[in-house]
């Protein structure tokens, strides 16, 4: 787990799920926002990182600002939104869930690309300035997320 401290990148996204408004980092800026990078077909997306997401947006409710980022780099004919959409309504993922764009120079999408992520799942934690304050890949432990989560929470606006 990455504690950074550097300006988060803007979100480069598709199409939204679960919201009717366009979210964006300079919009949200003032809150603390976390983000859940996943794909549908990973592993340890289905087991540990969605679960994790949802269990944080349970616990710190409008504390927070949750986003997905289904942010696809193989398997790119099988995650198709339609795809996307059936995953959200069966997994019961009720925050908002961006695809992140793919510009074509290469399977990495944009957003991935910009924050520099290994993988999915990732957990990144942006604090109410915009900077980047959590950049985990992988299983990140629970106690780890929610203390640093809360310690955002606490810092003055």
């Amino acid at each position: 787990m990455t504690v950074a401290a550097v300006p988060a990148p803007e979100l480069d996204v598709e199409r939204w799920f679960n919201t009717e408004s366009t979210p964006t980092l300079a919009g949200l800026r003032g809150e603390v926002v976390v983000i859940e990078a996943f794909q549908m077909l990973c592993p340890g997306c289905v087991s540990h990182g969605l679960p994790q997401a949802q269990r944080i947006a349970n616990t710190f409710g409008r504390d927070l600002v949750i986003l997905g980022l289904h942010t696809v780099f193989e398997h790119h004919e099988a995650m198709r939104p339609v795809s996307l959409e059936a995953f959200l309504y069966e997994y019961r993922i009720g925050f908002p869930v961006g695809v992140d764009r793919n510009d074509g120079s290469d399977s990495i999408p944009n957003t991935m690309r910009a924050f520099g992520m290994r993988g999915t799942p990732s957990l990144i934690a942006i604090d109410r300035h915009g900077l980047i304050r959590l950049h985990a890949f992988g299983q990140v432990d629970e106690l780890a997320v929610g203390a640093t989560l809360a310690r955002l929470v606490d810092e003055p606006r």
